[in-house]
């Protein structure tokens, strides 16, 4: 398994691989699939600190995360909102592991010194994940979005990566 930097070559299999997560139902808010010119226009605006990795096996990407803005005010300039996706064929077999030891080195990198990232309390398997890979839970909104028209809540979770 190679994880890598994404490039534009690689946006249909991330939108692929998102669109199968917005199907499950377990990892986002978002209930409409995504098209490729949504996903290239995505892909466009997470340049410089931001970046966009990929899990690769054998030149089949099996996942993706990102560092995506958190908030667009200076105060929170070092701190990047977390996005990870792995193919539904290849989720439970270390590869978000390897995508978040990945991530937070670019991270470092790019002068961040916080990760956060939202997940709903019911995605177990997620938050083992996370909690895995050093990232404790800071607390849960309630009905903070609606999915398939039932209110749902949604867990936040941070890391810090540099004291």
């Amino acid at each position: 398994m190679k994880v890598r930097q994404a490039t534009s070559r690689d946006v249909e299999n991330i939108m692929n691989i998102y669109n199968q997560g917005i199907e499950d139902r377990v990892a986002t808010l978002e209930t409409e699939p995504k098209n490729q010119v949504y996903m290239e226009e995505w892909f466009k605006q997470l340049e410089g600190r931001y970046k966009v990795i990929v899990a690769e096996e054998e030149g089949t990407v099996k996942g993706w995360a990102s560092l995506n803005p958190y908030n667009n005010r200076c105060a929170y300039s070092g701190v990047a909102d977390l996005s990870v996706y792995i193919a539904r064929d290849s989720r439970g077999k270390g590869i978000g592991g390897l995508l978040l030891t990945a991530i937070d080195e670019v991270a470092r990198q790019n002068g961040f010194h916080k990760i956060v990232l939202f997940t709903f309390p019911f995605n177990q398997l997620g938050q083992r994940l996370y909690h895995k890979a050093g990232y404790r839970e800071v607390g849960t909104f309630k009905n903070q979005g609606i999915l398939d028209g039932e209110f749902v809540d949604v867990m936040s979770m941070e890391k810090i990566l540099i004291n």
